[in-house]
């Protein structure tokens, strides 16, 4: 940690990040230390962390949904750091995350070498990725860039589960997963830089709580075909509308017209799945869509997707979501219930919207 009288954390930011993430962060880490004391004694705290939002240059700029941000200063005026968020930065999953930040890239190496801690919220991982500072690191994104990962970035390990992921040298690079993960960061960064009492503290005046199930349970299998080879696109089609078949394996085999072995290796390097765990997952989301919105039994959904092993199906289940099939239903059925007409029940497949069927 710096001389600096409070530990300084520095939120990075450009057009492409949400405000919800630079705004939220800046509320709560700017109030640590003050609120608290403010509410309960009727006297503010003391601050806890100075914190200011950076950006490639000072000047105010439209960040998305066209929202002001004005930053404090760009990121070559800060030489020094106790700790550095960057927050998401878009990036479309058909667009390439390449040298796009090539400022703040290298100055995050620097601010990096000068032993700040640096973070990342949901695609801002993808800035730290490519400015080479994951490189043979575990990380943690929002789960939909796996595959931009594993095309661009092959040199990280993508922990699509981890909501939270601490890596590097005494443990000074953290990145978070999805966008709403900034509130976990936020409070690991209080509690690591402030300690515990002040992160408790935070976490009862926001309402903020742990993504403890991971970001497996809001994960959705990306159903985008691939381009590059043709025969295994034709096969992701047609298991798409077959999925619940027998022997799904063979018969796609069979479609290919390839060997197993070969069809093997090139559905793995088109899709990034094994055949099987292909079809696994699926399943798996269809089965998720039911519980979601339909009232059938748990053992029922299960044979709807294609396992009349019940045992075998929960154990799937909670294997690709990390929830079990009744708790993932409790978590997500009643989601927006409130707000629905009742003579206008969420059910059936025009509620599901997309279905493994849609992939075309």
């Amino acid at each position: 940690m710096s001389s600096h009288q409070l530990p300084r954390i520095f939120l990075l930011a450009s057009r492409d990040t949400s405000p919800s993430t630079v705004f939220g962060l800046y509320d709560v880490l700017r109030t640590a230390g003050i609120t608290f004391d403010e509410l309960f004694a009727g006297q503010p705290g003391t601050p806890a962390l100075e914190v200011r939002i950076v950006a490639a240059s000072c000047e105010p700029f439209r960040c998305f949904w066209n929202v002001l941000v004005e930053p404090a200063c760009a990121v070559d005026d800060v030489a020094q750091a106790d700790a550095v968020v960057v927050c998401d930065m878009y990036v479309p999953v058909t667009g390439s995350p390449k040298d796009r930040y090539p400022a703040e890239t290298r100055w995050l190496r620097r601010i990096y070498q000068e032993g700040a801690i640096v973070s990342s919220v949901c695609s801002g991982s993808l800035v730290l990725a490519d400015s080479g500072l994951l490189d043979g690191m575990e990380a943690a994104s929002h789960w939909a860039y796996r595959d931009m990962f594993r095309e661009h970035y092959p040199q990280v390990t993508l922990r699509e589960q981890d909501v939270l992921t601490i890596s590097g040298e005494d443990g000074r690079i953290v990145t978070a997963g999805g966008v709403a993960s900034w509130q976990d960061l936020a409070l690991y960064l209080i509690a690591r830089l402030c300690g515990q009492r002040h992160a408790i503290a935070a976490a009862k005046i926001h309402l903020l709580s742990s993504h403890d199930e991971g970001q497996l349970p809001y994960a959705v299998m990306g159903l985008r075909p691939q381009k590059a080879d043709a025969v295994i696109r034709d096969c992701q089609l047609w298991i798409a509308a077959n999925y619940t078949c027998s022997n799904p394996v063979s018969r796609m085999v069979e479609r290919s017209g390839l060997n197993p072995r070969t069809f093997g290796r090139r559905f793995i390097a088109a899709t990034g799945y094994p055949p099987m765990e292909y079809v696994h997952s699926l399943r798996v989301e269809e089965a998720k869509q039911i519980l979601e919105t339909e009232d059938r039994s748990v053992d029922e959904v299960g044979r709807n997707v294609g396992y009349d092993d019940p045992a075998y199906f929960h154990r799937l289940f909670k294997r690709k979501v990390g929830l079990t099939p009744a708790r993932y239903r409790r978590k997500f059925a009643g989601t927006g219930a409130l707000a629905l007409h009742p003579a206008m029940p969420l059910s059936g497949s025009a509620a599901r919207g997309t279905r493994p069927g849609a992939l075309a």
